[in-house]
């Protein structure tokens, strides 16, 4: 197959991106062989990574591509990741254009121990407030889907117990930035929460809000996700 002839340019850069961002997730330790996945939203088709295949093993060859709204295989010989369907439930519900997902460690261990990450950073305000833990639910099920969407209603991520990271950005760069500062602020509440006689401050709404307030248009963290197209929400 003649990807240049019968692959639109829209999609193979963005599959590039992709590739680009999965291998920086390994790189970075954000997820360990073939675990977590990412996608992102061209138009109404989703590019997705593909189950169960090393990220460092996929090429332009291995584009994968499904419809937003039914979930069908447009392109590609691959299995989509087991979790197409919380993608698909997060694109649509949040207007999003791009859902990474790890299994973090630090996030991964805050899932286990609270309901909601505290405000221990001010870049708390950045992920639209605390960031919520989405109740456990299997991989791939469509229960984890919707606990996902709930987590995410007024925020750009969320943990889901026991099991990672979910995090919704206007682009990949936005979705993978975050990830990696829900993920610090996940180590530092770990850290702090571990000093014996003592507990960590947090920081109030108020502060929260005027956090807010100074970290709109400052570089890509004020910028919001676009709003969910009308009727989508779940």
């Amino acid at each position: 197959m003649n990807l240049r002839q019968r692959v639109p340019d829209s999609w193979r850069s963005a599959w590039t991106a992709l590739l680009d961002h999965a291998l920086r997730a390994v790189a970075d330790g954000l997820v360990v062989g073939t675990s977590g996945n990412l996608s992102v939203r061209v138009g109404g088709t989703v590019l997705v990574t593909p189950s169960g295949v090393p990220y460092e093993r996929l090429g332009a060859r291995d584009l994968l591509a499904v419809d937003l709204a039914d979930g069908r295989v447009v392109h590609g010989a691959l299995p989509p990741t087991s979790e197409l369907p919380l993608h698909l439930a997060v694109l649509r519900a949040t207007g999003a254009g791009a859902v990474v997902h790890t299994h973090a460690v630090h996030a991964t261990a805050v899932s286990t121990l609270v309901d909601e990450l505290p405000a221990i950073h001010y870049m708390t305000a950045a992920l639209g407030g605390p960031v919520r833990v989405a109740p456990y639910a299997r991989y791939g099920s469509e229960d984890l889907a919707r606990h996902a969407v709930t987590a995410l209603r007024d925020r750009t991520a969320c943990l889901l117990r026991n099991h990672g990271t979910l995090v919704v950005g206007r682009d990949l760069h936005q979705a993978y930035e975050n990830t990696q500062q829900l993920e610090w602020m996940c180590r530092v509440w770990l850290a702090a929460a571990a000093v014996p006689g003592r507990a960590p401050t947090l920081l109030s709404p108020a502060e929260l809000d005027d956090v807010a307030r100074h970290l709109r248009g400052y570089g890509t963290h004020g910028a919001p996700v676009a709003d969910p197209p009308e009727g989508d929400h779940a």
